[in-house]
């Protein structure tokens, strides 16, 4: 029995799945699956059962079912059949059941007054509609009535009638002037549920002769008047004084004073009464009294409680308004009038009656053969209502018998059905105050298993998380489901995983060896089927390293690290947050790869930050809080937010405004800036504040505008600088009345979803917009550019309408107006959709491809007709693939390539083909539903091009006198390669190029053997192949002949000793060429090895250049982590060296090399440091007379020693030195020989001969400003040399002791050539 009803459920269930209401399965839509089916007709869409129509406007009866296959439609006319074919102005619209009757062509509405009745049938049975009445709407004139002058007395009641024509719907009425303005009501002046209006008490400002009463009749957008009415109030005043001009002086007079009377209700009259309500109906009671002063009006229930959030106060609280009432409000309810001199009361009896409402309605069936099943329809209502069962819209008891059918009162049981049980039931609850009647069907279905869910889906879930793998499935009988793990595993059972009953397999604990294929499978009694799906189980990301609570001074810097650990086939994102929030858009906030840094903290950085590491699977944070201190402030004034405002009060209370004041708060030391004016709308929104102005910090009234329909309350908030105070308490709250719309929905637009609907959808109308009770749409559509009549339908609650029916992609013009209970809003804008699209039904033609270059092709096609486009024509799609190369012959994975042109385009390039190919296209139109069929293929064929470059060049086996080039065919060679094409010249160190070689190779070659090249010699070749059309790119490679054991040195190139013959491998034809060499620049000048060698207060600067000559060199250097600009000092000629001299002791400098004119290109940077300064002695010892006169005889000696040396000189003649430094004054700038670009050399025999030490340095050890700055190491064969405290050079000018080592590297030889050659470059 369980088992019977788990099924029932489950095909219940399966029922909702294919009315497409999806939250009540747990398996997809599948529009496959539903085309398939069989399904009784359900009606979709009908007109409303009390139908009051436009007399005006054509009648619309709406009735729309679906079903498979799709139902055909007949009414009946007041219970008979109604022949619409004999009739013609009444159609029915295609594939729909929708009556038109056309009124504005002849017709009456009058006559076409009844009770229709719809029902969509197919051959699995019938479903009905509800009785749908027609009445059109009236609106009568009034009728004719002479009114009387109303003289009235100060201080008595009055009531003038107003007495509306009886309409349909009844009309809204309202009292106005002659001018059109309505007339002002309050406690003592008001207007009565029946239009009546009702003085309390009457002042002398009531007099005047223009109190019109007006009915308003909304179906027929009509208002009719009532004649005016006069009222002529006399005060006391005046009456006396007309009493005392006719009365002599010995007459009593004297007309009696206004007096205070005590209340008397004018409605209702008597003491009780009774009111009979509905049950979800809106219970209005009312209560109007007269006397003076003007009574006040209080209501209770006896024996209970007004129900709370449902009851309301209006019209001054006289009326009593009851929302959604229910039997639990029936009972007495009292109302109480009282002024100071009494009161009067009223007792009306309330009662809640019900019209049927249901308990449980039928809901459709779906069983398999044999299957039992049962429809409950449970209604209640006052009275009880009465339940009846109708099969296929006949009564039961009269319907086809059914032998596993059985009736048993609000229930019918279904035992072993068969296909033929299909039927569509009715179920009728009536009572006197109305009906329910719902379809339900039972649909007899036998279907094999289907599995809806993708085959071989992939799941991917985090370890030691549930793991959900679906199988959404369909069969009836409802088939049963088993879960293997891979294609032949076993079953899975046991407590490790749920099986859910729509099929989904859980597995609450996922591990790492839960990774795997699982099928599931699906099987009833007419067949079986199995899909897979696959699960990956990742590893979880950590934080392995979270941020710590840090505590900072202000100014400071701090970081907070954030390390993580994640699954390597997972991309994590990190994410910073400060107090759950963005980080501050500044500069200081850095984010690492690991960690967050904030430089030069301030106390706004206080707070709590958060790292987030976010993958497609999982997310994990830290947080740690951040505390900024500093040292304590000197007492200040204390500054703090303001307090709240108080004594809210609400005056000048008009229908669209009113004023609020408020009473200001302490402002705590820091200026109030402005006020912040919120309010609550406790009728649509209770309990949400809103928004409304705001005003500035002097203002303390303010006059707000309001909406109609809107109960407010406002609450006041104060700002400072500071920051915003606590809000206010509330005002008291304020009703606006109730008004028509003042606008429309916005944001209309028609745009259909398939080729046969019309999908209008619109913004709904916030809920203070509808400016009073029962918003609604009108929703409207003709089809343009046809003489067609507008369509309409009332909605409401909803934002979207679809229109069935309508033909493919057509304009429609479309409108939809607001209207509520009373009346419509503005006349709306016409917009223009369309009907949906479909998809092109004709290819482009007369495709013709005119080829421009081997890579570039035209297409032309002729545009298809727009009528066979059926869309928006979005552009055309050219599909073309290469078929083959017809150099190779070789077919390969064909990948086809998308072009779009947009727009009514007949023509488009195709860049980027491949030369010497055979392409193939074809072209398709696009609109918005998708492609049109294609054209058919056109094949062409791009010429032939130039190749790539040759896949390798390689130079293999140098020896003295020859290499071996091997290379590979081109990669694209793009046509027929005809030869290869070698070229190569020598290159020597000073960058000179020797004669260009060229050779052409047949194309059937892969290698050469190049002979008798010169040995030592390095030759840069370049390569390239050739087809008809041209040479393609070239690659080059350099390569060197190994030296000759011998050592023997090859001639100085440019010399003019010739040039050695070259053999070819390939070729007996000798190469004899004789070169002229010439200069060529380095293709990439740069300056490299910059090295120090610092002392303490200076350091040599040396570095190694390539490029063009006589380039200008300067140094840059400057404090090593500062962000001082660098300091530049220029190097004296073309020099490699330089000494920076006034450097701090012990500090860390930063230098680099540049070169002007040259692109500005610099070295990198090198960073050295100064040696440490000596420490010096606390007693200055220059102030010391010891050492004063130590100096004085240090100085004495050595004037008396140069005296000597100067003697000496004089007699013993000039040193050899001398003699060169007379001849050349500085050797670092002497010219160079112009034959073969090497330096000059001394021609002195004594050249040779070591110099003696410091012959270079004055004797007072410094280095006079004309001499030269820099250092002679580049002129040396080594770049160790030794420096003075003064930067002068120590080395191949100084003479060797034989007991003190060498102190550089120098030799004391002049430089060769070859050394001279070598340096230069």
């Amino acid at each position: 029995m369980m088992k019977k009803k788990s099924i029932s459920a489950s095909k219940a269930s399966l029922v909702l799945f294919l009315c497409q209401m999806i939250s009540a399965l747990d398996v997809p839509l599948d529009s496959k699956l539903l085309e398939e089916l069989s399904q009784p007709p359900t009606i979709t869409q009908q007109s409303p059962k009390d139908y009051i129509v436009d007399p005006r406007e054509n009648i619309v009866i709406q009735c729309e079912a679906k079903g498979k296959p799709p139902p055909s439609f007949s009414w009946t006319r007041n219970g008979t059949h109604f022949d619409i074919d004999k009739d013609a102005q009444v159609t029915m619209k295609p594939n729909s059941g929708t009556l038109v009757i056309n009124i504005m062509n002849g017709g009456k509405a009058e006559a076409y007054e009844g009770v229709y009745q719809c029902t969509a049938r197919n051959e699995r049975g019938a479903a009905i509609s509800n009785n749908i009445v027609i009445r059109p709407s009236r609106s009568p004139l009034w009728t004719k009535e002479k009114l009387e002058p109303n003289h009235v007395r100060e201080g008595d009641s009055l009531v003038l009638h107003c007495r509306p024509p009886v309409g349909l719907p009844p009309p809204i009425i309202f009292w106005m002037d002659n001018a059109f303005q309505r007339l002002p009501q309050s406690e003592r002046v008001s207007q009565g549920l029946n239009g009546d209006l009702y003085f309390s008490n009457v002042q002398p400002e009531d007099t005047r002769e223009d109190y019109i009463c007006y009915a308003r009749f909304n179906h027929t957008q009509t208002i009719q008047q009532k004649q005016p009415i006069s009222v002529k109030v006399f005060s006391m005043d005046s009456l006396n004084d007309t009493i005392a001009a006719n009365l002599s002086d010995t007459d009593i007079y004297g007309a009696k004073p206004v007096t205070e009377r005590q209340p008397i209700l004018l409605t209702p009259t008597g003491s009780t009464s009774t009111k009979v309500e509905l049950r979800g109906n809106v219970l209005l009671l009312e209560c109007i009294a007269a006397g003076l002063p003007t009574p006040v009006i209080r209501w209770i229930k006896e024996g209970g409680e007004l129900p709370v959030n449902r009851t309301f106060f209006e019209n001054f609280k006289k009326t009593l308004k009851i929302i959604d009432v229910s039997e639990a409000d029936s009972g007495n309810y009292k109302c109480i009038a009282r002024n100071m001199l009494g009161s009067v009361h009223h007792v009306i009896s309330v009662t809640v009656k019900a019209a049927p409402y249901w308990i449980t309605a039928p809901r459709n069936l779906v069983l398999s053969p044999g299957e039992d099943g049962t429809l409950i329809c449970r209604a209640n209502g006052n009275p009880k209502p009465n339940i009846s069962w109708f099969a296929n819209g006949v009564p039961i008891a009269i319907a086809p018998e059914d032998p596993s059918r059985k009736v048993d009162g609000d229930t019918i049981i279904f035992s072993h059905v068969q296909e033929r049980s299909s039927a569509v039931y009715q179920c009728n609850a009536s009572n006197e105050y109305g009906y329910l009647l719902s379809n339900a069907f039972v649909n007899v279905l036998a279907e094999p298993p289907r599995v809806l869910t993708p085959a071989n889906k992939l799941y991917q879930v985090i370890a030691d998380s549930p793991a959900l793998l679906d199988c959404a499935y369909f069969g009836s009988p409802k088939p049963e489901i088993e879960w293997f793990k891979g294609v032949k595993g076993s079953i899975l059972r046991g407590n490790e995983y749920v099986f859910h009953d729509n099929g989904t397999l859980e597995i609450p604990v996922a591990q790492k060896d839960s990774t795997g294929t699982y099928t599931c499978v699906a099987r009833n009694e007419l067949g079986k089927v199995q899909n897979e799906v696959r699960l990956e189980v990742k590893d979880p990301t950590m934080i392995i390293k979270q941020p710590e609570y840090k505590v900072i001074q202000r100014y400071g810097q701090v970081s907070f690290e954030c390390i993580i650990r994640h699954d390597s086939t997972l991309l994590p994102t990190v994410i910073w947050l400060k107090d759950n929030d963005e980080l501050p858009d500044d500069e200081r906030f850095l984010v690492g790869k690991d960690n967050l840094t904030i430089m030069n903290v301030t106390d706004k950085d206080d707070g709590t930050y958060t790292c987030i590491v976010n993958t497609t699977l999982d997310s994990v944070s830290a947080s740690a809080v951040l505390t900024v201190v500093a040292a304590p402030p000197t007492p200040a004034i204390i500054y703090a937010r303001p307090n709240p405002p108080f004594d809210l009060e609400l005056t000048g209370q008009l229908e669209r405004s009113v004023e609020l004041s408020w009473i200001p708060g302490d402002e705590n030391n820091s200026p109030i800036r402005h006020f912040v004016i919120e309010y609550e709308d406790g009728l649509h929104e209770p309990g949400v504040w809103h928004y409304q102005t705001e005003v500035p910090g002097t203002q303390t009234t303010v006059q707000l505008k309001l909406s109609p329909y809107v109960n407010y309350s406002f609450r006041v908030i104060a700002v400072n600088e500071i920051g915003r105070s606590q809000p206010s308490e509330p005002s008291e709250q304020y009703l606006t009345k109730s008004a028509n719309p003042d606008e429309n929905p916005s944001n209309v637009q028609g745009i259909g979803s398939e080729p046969d609907n019309l999908v209008i959808t619109w913004e709904s109308l916030k809920g203070f917009q509808s400016n009073g009770p029962g918003l609604q749409y009108k929703v409207s559509w003709r089809q343009k550019d046809v003489d067609d009549e507008w369509t309409s339908v009332i909605v409401a609650n909803v934002s979207k309408y679809i229109v069935s029916g309508t033909p493919t992609f057509v304009p429609y013009e479309i409108k939809v107006q607001a209207l509520n209970d009373l009346g419509y809003a503005p006349e709306p804008s016409e917009v223009i959709g369309h009907s949906g699209e479909d998809l092109p039904m004709v290819a482009p033609g007369n495709v013709q491809v005119h080829v421009i270059n081997s890579t570039l092709a035209k297409v032309h096609w002729d545009p298809v007709p727009l009528k066979t486009v059926r869309g928006h024509l979005q552009g055309y799609k050219v599909y073309y693939w290469k078929v083959q190369s017809l150099s190779r012959r070789s077919r390969r994975h064909i990948e086809k390539k998308i072009l779009t042109f947009r727009g009514n385009k007949t023509f488009g390039m195709l860049p980027g083909l491949e030369p010497y190919s055979s392409y193939k296209l074809n072209v398709r139109v696009v609109n918005g539903k998708g492609e049109g069929p294609a054209s058919p293929d056109k094949v062409f064929k791009t010429p032939e091009g130039v190749p790539s470059s040759p896949s390798f060049l390689k130079i293999t086996n140098p020896t003295l006198d020859s290499l071996t080039l091997e290379w590979g065919s081109p990669t694209h060679p793009n046509g027929v390669l005809t030869s290869y094409i070698l070229k190569f010249q020598p290159i020597n160190n000073t960058h000179e190029l020797g004669p260009l070689v060229e050779i052409r190779i047949p194309a059937n070659e892969s290698s050469l053997i190049l002979k008798n090249l010169n040995y030592s010699t390095r030759y840069k070749f370049y390569f390239n192949a050739q087809t008809s059309v041209g040479s393609g790119s070239q690659i080059t490679e350099e390569a060197v002949t190994i030296m000759d054991e011998a050592g023997i040195l090859r001639p100085a190139v440019g010399a003019g000793k010739g040039y050695s013959e070259i053999l070819f491998a390939t070729s007996p034809v000798m190469h004899t060429v004789r070169p002229t060499f010439y200069k060529v620049q380095p293709l990439y000048p740069r300056i490299r090895n910059v090295t120090t060698a610092a002392a303490e207060t200076y350091a040599n600067i040396s570095w190694e250049y390539e490029g063009p000559d006589h380039a200008n060199f300067y140094v840059e250097y400057g404090v090593a982590g500062s962000k001082e600009d660098w300091k530049k000092e220029i190097v004296n000629g073309s020099r490699s060296f330089f000494v920076l001299k006034g450097l701090t002791p012990g500090t860390a400098y930063k230098v680099r090399v540049g070169a002007e004119g040259l692109s500005g290109f610099r070295s990198s940077e090198d960073v050295f440091e100064t040696g440490p300064a000596m420490a010096s002695r606390q007693i200055d010892i220059a102030t010391q007379g010891w050492f004063i006169g130590l100096m004085c005889a240090v100085a004495l000696l050595i004037l008396i020693l140069l005296i000597v040396c100067f003697i000496r000189r004089n007699k013993g003649g000039k040193y050899p030195v001398k003699e060169k430094e007379d001849a050349h004054a500085d050797p670092e700038i002497q010219p160079m020989k112009e034959d073969d670009g090497t330096f000059g050399e001394y021609s002195d025999a004594e050249d040779h001969k070591p110099l003696k030490k410091g012959s270079r340095t004055p004797s007072d050890r410094t280095v006079k400003k004309e001499d030269s700055d820099d250092s002679l190491v580049d002129y040396g064969e080594g770049v160790n040399g030794q420096f003075n405290e003064d930067g002068s050079f120590i080395g191949q000018y100084s003479g060797k002791k034989e007991k003190e080592p060498a102190e550089g590297n120098e030799s004391s030889e002049a430089p060769s050539p070859v050394n001279a050659m070598n340096s230069f470059v």
